[in-house]
């Protein structure tokens, strides 16, 4: 399977959650730490599918959503029904051999070994191939996909991730003569950096919501491949100029509309309390504890690093609004039950990303107009380097009187 088919669900799914008034029922192993899918999902889409099964910052938590559609959005079972859009006029299919002809066209001069396409008339038309310059070889592959224009999926595709959950070298955000949008990142395969592979990316959004990815790596494969050359083989401009290729939009162009796509909200439309939810997480902090740095205004997601002189300490915040006609109440037997019929679960757990003692402690508090509130405190400063502390700053206690406070109720 591409490497890409493994991480389109993760962009998906945090979006969905965050877009949409799921229910948050799925299973608890399907969400992984969510902090990472923020920040993966606006780091890149990549080739054909994008992610490591991670959604939003719930630790364990899970939500039911219905399957993505090619070019489309994901929707929640919760979510209203999906009104059908229109089709453009039938244009012919771009083959899975046609996109690889291009790419290797539009690379510098090399060798080319196990080369795979697949065409516009499959759920996300991708070419790939193993490039050599002389220099060792290389992976690169190109996605295609068609994004809203103007919604939050199409800003978050050429948004440069927060480093707090996507480490990175270099991060460039660009608006080409023709309105046109490009990210361009230096990274690394491994957000816990377990093994040097490179990964080097450009995602472009025309202003008609064609969207083309590019990714290289320094490997012949994205994963379980040894490093081949100190670096992938194409700079940043030459990203560039793959990306902004005009051949990529024309294939785009030919992928089919799906009829029953989901209508996708613009950016910016007010999810969850209204408020940013960093804001909110600091004024409700206990006193003593210093913000050493903070996520941007968002009123569905966000975090803080803490640090009161014994460590720095990552704190995240999922906020879903109520939900029309769901009812709230845990999935699995609460750890305790409020008067109102609000639950609480508690759970302190090692996290999932394999750092020798890493301490997660998480508050998930859902109460019966079906709005919820996830609040998980780290013993270290991001969810990938090694513990600063032996435990988090927030106790239990404490993490679940923020969880249950009324400024998390939306506004109005």
């Amino acid at each position: 399977m591409p490497p890409e088919d493994h991480d389109h669900f993760e962009d998906h799914l945090a979006a969905a959650l965050r877009h949409t008034g799921g229910a948050f029922e799925a299973d608890r192993h399907t969400l992984v730490t969510g902090g990472e899918a923020h920040g993966r999902r606006i780091r890149r889409r990549r080739a054909a599918v994008a992610g490591c099964a991670a959604g939003v910052a719930l630790v364990g938590l899970g939500a039911a959503l219905l399957p993505a559609s090619a070019g489309g959005e994901q929707r929640s079972v919760a979510a209203p029904p999906v009104t059908p859009s229109l089709s453009p006029s039938q244009r012919p299919v771009v083959t899975g051999d046609d996109l690889v002809r291009t790419l290797k066209k539009l690379l510098p001069g090399g060798r080319f070994s196990h080369e795979e396409g697949r065409g516009t008339n499959s759920p996300m038309p991708l070419a790939q191939v193993v490039y050599d310059d002389g220099k060792g070889e290389a992976a690169v592959a190109v996605s295609l996909d068609r994004v809203a224009p103007g919604s939050q999926r199409a800003a978050q595709a050429t948004e440069c991730p927060d480093k707090v959950y996507v480490p990175y070298d270099a991060c460039t955000r660009s608006t080409l003569s023709d309105g046109s949008r490009l990210m361009i990142m230096q990274g690394y395969e491994y957000p816990d950096r377990r093994v040097d592979t490179k990964m080097w990316t450009a995602d472009l959004v025309t202003r008609s919501g064609q969207h083309i990815s590019v990714q290289e790596w320094n490997a012949a494969a994205e994963k379980d491949a040894p490093i081949t050359r100190d670096r992938p083989p194409l700079s940043p401009a030459r990203l560039k100029a793959l990306a902004g290729a005009r051949e990529w939009r024309a294939a785009v162009d030919a992928i089919p509309v799906d009829p029953f796509a989901a209508v996708v909200e613009p950016a910016g439309t007010p999810v969850a309390s209204g408020r940013p939810v960093s804001g909110t997480l600091v004024s409700l902090l206990p006193k003593g504890l210093r913000v050493a740095s903070k996520s941007a205004a968002d009123p569905g997601f966000g975090y803080l690093v803490l640090d009161d002189s014994r460590g720095a300490s990552l704190v995240q915040v999922n906020v879903q609004k109520p939900v029309p006609g769901v009812k709230g109440g845990a999935s699995v037997p609460a750890t305790r039950t409020l008067p109102d019929g609000t639950t609480v679960d508690m759970r302190q757990s090692d996290g999932d990303k394999g750092v020798e003692g890493t301490v997660v402690r998480t508050v998930d508090v859902r109460r019966p107009d079906g709005s919820r509130v996830v609040i998980s405190a780290f013993n270290s400063g991001t969810q990938h380097t090694s513990p600063t502390r032996p435990l988090p700053p927030l106790t239990m206690r404490q993490l679940e009187a923020i969880a249950t406070s009324p400024k998390w109720r939306p506004v109005g």
